[in-house]
Order: C-alpha cells, then sequence, then structure tokens
C-alpha cells in the first residue's frame, strides 16, 4: 500500500507542478501588448509583470506606453490594496 500511495503523491506533484507552468506563462496577446505598454518603462520587469496579471484578467491592455485607460475599463478600474491603480 505504502508504493501506491508514494506513486500517487508524485503524481500528482508533476501534474500540480506543470499545471502551475503552464498557468503562469503569459499568452502571446498579451505578452505582445504588454512589451509595447511597457516598453518606456523605468521599471520594466514590474510593468511587464502587472500588466501581464491586468491583461490576462481583463483580456485588454490600452494603446501606448501610458494613459488610454479609458479603452479598457477593467484595466483601468484594478486597484492595488493602497487604493491605487494596479495596472501600468
Amino acid at each position: 500500500m505504502k508504493p501506491f500511495v508514494a506513486t500517487f503523491m508524485f503524481l500528482t506533484l508533476v501534474l500540480l507542478s506543470s499545471l502551475l507552468q503552464n498557468t503562469m506563462a503569459g499568452s502571446s496577446f498579451c505578452d505582445s501588448k504588454c512589451a509595447v505598454r511597457c516598453s518606456k518603462a523605468s521599471l520594466q520587469d514590474r510593468c511587464l509583470k502587472y500588466c501581464g496579471i491586468c491583461c490576462e484578467e481583463c483580456h485588454c491592455v490600452p494603446s501606448g506606453t501610458y494613459g488610454n485607460k479609458d479603452e479598457c475599463p477593467c484595466y483601468r478600474d484594478k486597484k492595488n490594496s493602497k487604493g491605487g491603480s494596479k495596472c501600468p
């Protein structure tokens, strides 16, 4: 019985880790839109991270490198814990 449980646990761990990697991988749509949006950001890694999160949830990214958030109300209305804009 112990080998069965160990094998089951191992397979579960492998499946969950592959699912997590697929979830964390950005879509090509979001990656390309966020690359443009964050091209002039001083903290580019942070900009890409939060833009990717917002894009995945809202399915859109405003055009340009700054502003134009009215093009995507979901993106515009996301707030961080301090009440500021979550999306770059």
